[in-house]
């Protein structure tokens, strides 16, 4: 197993380097991988065969995109790539929709957002824009939610480039991935507070400060909240310990 992993961080490091050998020995290696992530959007009206093509520019974008210093299965790191590829291109071709009160809603809260930064001279806080439109904070979150782009757990925060994929990642992460389809999912399940956090956080990339300011508590709280939503993320998504809980 430790000789196959080697094996394929060699060929992972000569693709990178633009060796098209290695790029095509690897794509027929993962190609299971990627038919099984087609499985779960099959029948949403694009031909399996066109939903693998699209997988198949996620796995080329995880090869370019993986850290090979980092220590992490290359599966686990692929898998949410290629489902983003696939879910990216059903949503932008309108399989994937989302309803049009939410739309309008993102909007409002978007306009609404930059108006009350223009007038109070920073960013708003969830409570001065759930007041300002009329909603609850918990319809606020819901809709940001909703609206998350498909690619977002690769996104970095903070001053690590720390990405949600890798707090959340272990030799699970990909049967969580695929089990869940979504992490927009996982996050509908947790509580308003939790949600405006790991928005704000890993979403936004604002730091734990600014994060505190915009939702009106402590520093010493957004870490705690933080670190209980991904705690709860991880049970939804199948960690039945996380290793962050003492």
């Amino acid at each position: 197993m430790h000789r196959q992993y080697e094996e394929q961080l060699r060929l992972l490091q000569e693709a990178q380097r633009g060796d098209e050998q290695a790029k095509e020995q690897l794509v027929r290696e993962n190609q299971a991988l990627v038919w099984s992530i087609v499985k779960r959007y099959t029948g949403r009206g694009t031909e399996a065969d066109d939903l693998f093509q699209l997988g198949s520019i996620g796995l080329l974008k995880a090869m370019q995109g993986f850290d090979c210093a980092y220590g992490t299965k290359f599966s686990t790191y692929a898998v949410p790539k290629i489902a983003g590829e696939i879910r990216r291109f059903l949503r932008d071709d309108g399989t994937i929709k989302v309803s049009r009160t939410i739309k309008e809603l993102g909007y409002r809260i978007s306009t609404a957002r930059q108006t009350l930064h223009q007038t109070l001279q920073r960013s708003p806080t969830v409570s001065e824009l759930a007041e300002f439109l009329g909603v609850t904070p918990e319809e606020i979150a819901s809709c940001e939610t909703a609206l998350l782009p498909a690619d977002s757990l690769q996104r970095e925060i903070g001053e690590d480039g720390t990405t949600l994929e890798q707090l959340l990642g272990d030799q699970r992460m990909e049967e969580s991935i695929l089990e869940s389809l979504s992490l927009r999912e996982a996050m509908q399940q947790l509580d308003a507070r939790a949600q405006q956090v790991l928005l704000l956080r890993y979403f936004r990339g604002q730091t734990q400060q600014a994060c505190a300011r915009q939702l009106g508590v402590s520093q010493v709280q957004v870490s705690r909240l933080e670190r209980k939503a991904i705690a709860k993320l991880r049970q939804i998504l199948g960690e039945e310990e996380p290793s962050f809980i003492s």
